[in-house]
């Protein structure tokens, strides 16, 4: 039983507050990829398409490798001194680059310094981001009551996924209604990254705001050199291998359904931009309602059968279905093909973030969540539309899929060997 010293009043806060923090600094991280196409141009040299998307999808892939160096630094932080402030300075570091993409001036008017400027937003934003998983994961795993830790964490996901959807919906709204193409292309493109410097403010409240959890209070009589450092990470190896392994093909999956479908519906399969944003935000809007669903299911059932659930059926039909989308002249058979996928996929993202968190003690479960998960995603996450986009230009993108298929099936074998971690969770020594 939990502790009667957290009311289901403040529960509920919590996980609200800190699900909207999250939901913002996801939103400034995806304006980024869901404008790309309109704001390539405007940061390096005129060129075909695929070779300036191909180099904001470089600089994309490059904030991922703050991504790790995020996970250390914020999970230290959550693990000595608290969660809740480690999620109020990350989204603090998130504004900050948002604010500064916005008011960087054009290749054309400052030459070089436009890229390196964008670059080095994007490289705050990575640090942020890379920061944000770990703690947001741990905060709502451990304010979550025991028999629905997987219903609530999986709320992480679905504000992920709801700061995707607010950024296309901003985008159609902007494409449909306000601006023409021209203009975004030669200055609306700045205005979401505006308003994600504005929401942060709403974001840095309700993070100030927040109740410490019971797990971190329980601890802080523990020595201090055993809180959130590497030496103590390292003596949980299983759990480290787990984290990585159960992550990779996961990851790699979400990102090319997600983060690049909708370059690919407009390099590949030949739609307009509109109808590819229209795609992506009704597909995506039914993914994120899925996430509470599949995570209650896991409170259940356990967290296994959907970790291997998402590994077969990723294996098998990660192929089929990409090519088939490829091929395809209709819009609507491309949503449903992505629908399908991302159904697949949710046996993946509904649960990993409570998985992670029940494999670590509080101590360094901060940063055991953070870090090999950071540095996973920089390595398989952040390259996927870099490696999808070079497969491309060398005519061989079908060798893309099975480069996915082959991740799946690692993280699968990972599956079959693991644990059931609702069995065996460290969260229930915390209580």
């Amino acid at each position: 039983m939990n502790t009667p010293s957290i009311t289901t009043a403040q529960r509920i806060k919590a996980i609200v507050g800190g699900s909207i923090g999250n939901l913002v600094e996801w939103y400034d991280w995806y304006a980024y990829a869901a404008f790309a196409i309109y704001f390539s141009h405007s940061f390096f040299p005129d060129s075909d398409l695929n070779a300036q998307l191909m180099n904001t999808a470089g600089i994309f892939a490059v904030g991922f490798l703050m991504r790790p160096i995020g996970g250390w630094m914020f999970g230290s932080i959550a693990d000595k001194i608290g969660r809740k402030k480690a999620m109020t300075l990350s989204v603090l570091l998130m504004s900050f680059g948002s604010l500064l993409i916005a008011l960087t001036p054009t290749y054309k008017s400052i030459g070089i310094l436009a890229p390196l400027l964008l670059l080095l937003a994007r490289l705050l934003q990575g640090l942020s981001v890379g920061g944000e998983y770990g703690v947001s994961a741990t905060y709502l795993s451990e304010m979550a009551t025991q028999d629905r830790r997987g219903f609530y964490s999986s709320f992480q996901y679905v504000t992920l996924i709801g700061g995707q959807l607010i950024a296309l919906g901003i985008q159609l709204i902007l494409q449909k209604l306000l601006l023409t193409e021209n203009q975004l292309e030669n200055w609306g493109w700045r205005i979401p990254f505006v308003i994600g410097a504005m929401l942060s403010i709403i974001a840095l409240y309700l993070r100030a705001n927040l109740h410490e959890t019971e797990a971190f209070e329980n601890k802080k009589e523990v020595n201090e050199k055993k809180k959130g450092t590497v030496k103590e990470l390292l003596k949980h190896p299983q759990a480290l291998l787990t984290v990585v392994g159960l992550t990779l093909g996961g990851t790699l999956a979400f990102y090319t359904y997600t983060t690049y479908m909708q370059k690919f519906l407009v390099n590949t399969v030949q739609l307009t931009k509109e109808e590819s944003t229209l795609i992506s935000f009704i597909s995506l809007f039914i993914f994120a309602c899925l996430q509470p669903v599949f995570g209650a299911l896991s409170d259940r059932i356990g967290r296994r059968p959907l970790l291997l659930g998402f590994g077969i059926l990723g294996t098998l039909f990660t192929v089929p279905l990409l090519t088939a989308l490829s091929t395809t002249t209709s819009m609507w058979g491309a949503f449903l093909l992505i629908m399908a996928a991302l159904i697949i996929v949710s046996g993946y993202t509904s649960i990993n973030a409570v998985v992670k968190a029940e494999l670590f003690p509080s101590e360094i479960r901060a940063l055991g969540v953070g870090l090999p998960y950071a540095i996973t995603v920089a390595i398989f996450g952040g390259t996927a539309e870099y490696i999808a986009l070079w497969f491309k230009k060398i005519g061989s993108e079908e060798y893309f899929y099975w480069y996915i298929t082959g991740c799946i099936l690692f993280s699968l074998m990972v599956y079959v060997r693991m644990k059931d971690t609702k069995e065996t969770s460290t969260l229930d020594k915390d209580i």
